[in-house]
């Protein structure tokens, strides 16, 4: 068994760091046992183990990777190969104790493991210095006599890689790509369609106990991985003065009296009724464009959504901010502008103290949370949740037997099913309440409940499997409807059914604003039976649901309260890299190196054409309010500006 004892160092590099990992958070939960009390320690050390088992593996796969290269390189490269080996065990490990001793003092400052903030942090390491040698020096030189001690001891007990002659290649080939796929297994984390993260383990609703749930080197790298992924509008589409960004903006809401300097776009909203507060349900229909439903002039596979637009407000040009459900999550849930940069719902900065519909009815007594038929840590909802006002997550673990269960999770009739249990339970106790149910029949690969719902065989269809998942989604929500309307939670209660985006975006266009075009109607208001044909953005929907439902306070939300007239009709979409801003008719896409282009767009035909660059006033007007839009959206994320209260 020559061959194992070749594999000696790995094996012991692995455990070494499992241990490391696991006696690092044993040591922060005997620490922070007060604030862990209520807690699920199964659910935390579970979790922990997973993740630590992961990181391991990571870190362990280069240490094969080399041994492999020693096996059957030159003799003379051995000994090269050798001290590469041991030097790199030796320096993960220090860096590990490294990070893991200074956790302490991290989340005594920011109540959490160490994470983007850390990063961010080693760009300024005079002040960091500073403020170490200032306010935390016990932890520095503990941190920095710690890591000492770490290197010595890896580098005196991590062995070397035993000397190995290279025959019987086979074998050796064998236990290689053995160790290397149970690595493979372990580092992904998990079985599922999307190798493990963070919001997978999350289970809390507290920051600190989630991120307890990771180890910090863990936490540390995947907020680098994050980092990648937030583009910069003004690297993309050109500078404007930080203050003309934020005047711009204001102006182009309408509203007055911003108070807070520190939360430039924080303003009151006066209500439509203020006599009682109102429960509030949105449904968010994955998938749902415009081009289906018959009352939108579409192929009319969606009748109980055209019974729905005859009963309640209906929008006949309301447009979507993306192409991505998260996109239309952080329109609907938090009224933010889309960006070029992912969804904030994914971004790290947004993960605590971002403005959400939730946040601010959670402060104002009501109950609030998140039904899904899924598993909700996909796209990060559930960590982003959690931090931001949700006090419940029910997903696919949750819902109750459900009869059919598909890729992405419970039919939507076993998803709805679940919500009118979840409802009359908040209903029987008397407390406001704010319910976001999640769809997902109508998600590819469409896989539904057979015979629930058929296409009419006059029906003309190059997607029948998905054309017929939409009939069913649309069948499951009128299913649901029809039993909520007889159900005690109707009364006092404004519902709201909204697409999250369009099946497919497609078009020659830099941005093909009709692919952009959703379905939305709100119920059991006083603006039933009424059709509404005024250009209508996404983001404008939670500052109306807001006034509906009788709630008077200030919120940052930029959008328009859709109970009120306004002297301009807007929306603004984010496709890929470029951003489209769309005023009445006029529309100008913004495209990266400062690239712009003007369209005509008809709200009746559904037709874009380009207009010659003119720069005319009119046009200049235009670009000025694209560019402060999709400008602030990337500068009150980057300084957190976006928020309830000031720090």
């Amino acid at each position: 068994m020559s061959y194992l004892r070749f594999f000696k160092p790995i094996f012991i590099f692995y455990f070494v760091l499992l241990l490391l990992f696991s006696l690092c958070r044993f040591g922060l939960l005997l620490w922070l046992n007060q604030r862990i009390q209520g807690a699920d320690l199964s659910a935390l050390i579970s979790g922990g183990l997973r993740v630590d088992l992961s990181s391991s593996a990571y870190l362990s796969i280069p240490i094969l990777l080399l041994s492999f290269i020693y096996f059957y390189s030159d003799i003379k490269f051995k000994p090269y190969i050798c001290y590469l080996v041991k030097y790199y065990s030796v320096v993960v490990i220090t860096l590990v104790i490294l990070i893991e001793a200074a956790t302490p003092a991290f989340i005594s400052q920011y109540d959490i493991r160490p994470n983007r903030l850390f990063v961010e942090y080693l760009i300024y390491p005079k002040e960091v210095f500073s403020m170490l040698l200032s306010g935390h020096l016990v932890s520095l030189i503990s941190s920095l006599m710690l890591s000492v001690f770490a290197f010595y001891m890896a580098k005196k007990w991590i062995p070397k890689l035993a000397e190995q002659q290279s025959t019987h290649n086979a074998l050796f080939s064998f236990f290689t790509l053995a160790i290397l796929f149970i690595l493979c297994v372990l580092a992904r984390g998990t079985t599922g369609p999307r190798p493990l993260n963070p919001a997978l383990v999350y289970f809390s609703e507290d920051s600190l106990v989630n991120s307890l749930v990771l180890n910090s080197p863990y936490s540390v790298a995947f907020a680098l991985k994050s980092l990648r992924n937030e583009k910069s509008s003004n690297q993309l589409y050109g500078n404007m003065p930080r203050q003309e960004i934020i005047d711009t903006v204001r102006s182009s809401s309408y509203r007055t009296n911003f108070y807070n300097e520190q939360i430039p776009t924080l303003a009151e909203n006066k209500p439509y009724q203020t006599q009682q507060k109102k429960n509030l349900v949105i449904i968010l229909e994955e998938s749902l464009g415009a081009r289906f439903v018959k009352t939108l002039g579409g192929s009319g596979i969606t009748p109980e959504l055209d019974k729905l637009y005859q009963q309640g407000w209906g929008f006949d040009n309301l447009y979507a901010t993306g192409t991505r459900s998260v996109r239309g999550i952080e329109a609907v849930v938090t009224g933010f502008l889309p960006s070029p940069s992912r969804s904030v719902v994914k971004l790290s900065k947004s993960q605590r103290h971002f403005f959400t519909l939730a946040e601010l009815l959670a402060q104002s007594g009501y109950h609030t949370q998140f039904i899904y038929g899924g598993e909700s840590h996909f796209d990060n909802m559930k960590s982003f949740f959690l931090g931001n006002g949700f006090n419940q997550v029910i997903d696919f673990d949750d819902i109750n037997k459900p009869e059919f269960v598909a890729s992405w999770g419970v039919s939507d009739e076993d998803l709805f099913t679940q919500a009118d249990q979840e409802l009359t339970k908040l209903a029987n106790i008397h407390q406001p309440f704010f319910s976001l149910i999640f769809t997902s029949s109508n998600h590819d690969p469409f896989e539904i409940p057979q015979g629930k719902v058929v296409l009419d065989d006059s029906y003309q269809t190059d997607k029948p499997k998905r054309d017929l998942a939409i009939k069913y989604a649309d069948y499951a929500l009128g299913q649901f409807i029809d039993k909520a309307k007889s159900s005690e939670y109707w009364h006092n209660t404004v519902f709201l059914v909204v697409a999250d985006h369009d099946v497919r975006v497609y078009g020659s266009e830099p941005v093909p604003i009709k692919s952009f075009h959703i379905p939305a109607v709100i119920l059991n208001t006083d603006f039933d039976k009424t059709r509404d044909a005024r250009l209508v953005s996404q983001i404008d929907l939670p500052v109306t649901l807001l006034s509906l439902i009788g709630l008077e306070t200030a919120t940052p939300m930029t959008g328009f309260d859709l109970t009120q007239q306004y002297p301009v009709e807007r929306a603004m979409m984010q496709y890929y890299d470029n951003f489209a801003y769309l005023e009445n008719n006029q529309a100008v896409v913004l495209m990266p190196g400062g690239k712009t282009s003007f369209w005509d767009y008809d709200l009746a035909s559904k037709k874009q054409t380009q207009l010659l660059p003119l720069m005319n006033n009119q046009q200049q007007q235009l670009h000025h309010k694209a560019l402060a839009h999709v400008l602030f959206s990337s500068l009150a994320y980057q300084n957190q500006l976006y928020r309830l209260n000031a720090k």
